[in-house]
């Protein structure tokens, strides 16, 4: 029986292994591309290792393409801006369907859930013509607000303040803190995994988002990096080379964020899936 289970043991570490493998080879082929030129990229013999190595592609980036870093820019900001609002707001209404009493808390929770059944591209034209209304079209605050909360993560911090231990909460209210005080003090240092894996998914999913930018953003200063990179595309030729070049530099911040969050990340979405 023993050696059935290290024989089972070591065929799933075998298919773990070649299922990263088949995961990574179009990471890999991008970060090679990326110090190709554009001819060998196009050219009918695809080689995975560059022939002619060249980092004229970063340069063209960095040096000669004077909106670059303003994208850049543009898309830290916004990004950031929306994981934090996000961290707090999700939070306060998590918990606030969680332990708070207060009439209609039951239809807003049901409320929160058939939000989670509309797709986003429903909602786009509305939110444009919000957003034009409000002559924030072209702006950051047309980026960051529609973006500041999100139903998705508001049932997940739901579920994770359900588990959360109530012994906690009533020891720190004879305390004589009230519901800010121990949301403030008792509960959020100690939702440190679920705010983690909230902050990685909100983080990525602003840092990645093209729907929206592509709508409400028309000057090329105001473009995040995502809808950057499409200006590199044109009707009769596409400059891959520089499309992968930037695609090197648009993963790193999103690898520096799972990696500053990953010690909390597996614990965090192991942690909201708890009863309703």
């Amino acid at each position: 029986m023993k050696r059935l289970f290290s024989t089972w043991k070591i065929l799933v570490y075998v298919l773990l292994t070649l299922y990263a493998i088949i995961t990574l080879i179009p990471f890999l082929w991008a970060l090679s591309a990326s110090f190709k030129p554009l001819s060998e990229i196009v050219s009918s013999e695809p080689d995975f290792l560059p022939k002619h190595f060249t980092v004229d592609n970063y340069k063209q980036l960095f040096i000669q393409e004077p909106l670059f870093f303003r994208w850049l820019f543009n898309s830290v900001i916004i990004a950031i801006s929306v994981t934090i609002l996000n961290l707090l707001f999700n939070s306060m209404a998590g918990y606030a369907l969680a332990r708070l009493h207060f009439t209609g808390k039951n239809f807003w929770f049901f409320l929160i859930l058939a939000v989670l059944a509309v797709p986003a591209q429903v909602t786009l034209i509305p939110t444009f013509l919000i957003l034009k209304a409000l002559g924030w079209l072209n702006s950051y605050q047309g980026m960051i607000v529609p973006s500041m909360v999100n139903a998705t993560f508001i049932f997940m911090m739901r579920q994770f303040f359900v588990n959360f231990p109530k012994e906690l909460e009533e020891a720190a209210q004879l305390d004589g803190l009230n519901t800010l005080g121990i949301f403030r003090y008792i509960v959020l240092p100690l939702a440190k995994p679920a705010l983690a894996a909230q902050a990685v998914f909100v983080f990525m999913g602003s840092w990645n988002n093209f729907l929206l930018p592509v709508v409400i953003l028309f000057d090329p200063e105001m473009f995040t990096l995502p809808l950057g990179l499409n200006t590199f595309k044109g009707q009769y030729i596409s400059y891959w080379n520089y499309i992968m070049a930037a695609s090197m530099v648009f993963t790193l911040p999103a690898l520096a964020i799972y990696a500053f969050f990953n010690r909390y990340f597996i614990q965090g979405v192991t942690f909201t899936g708890g009863k309703g």
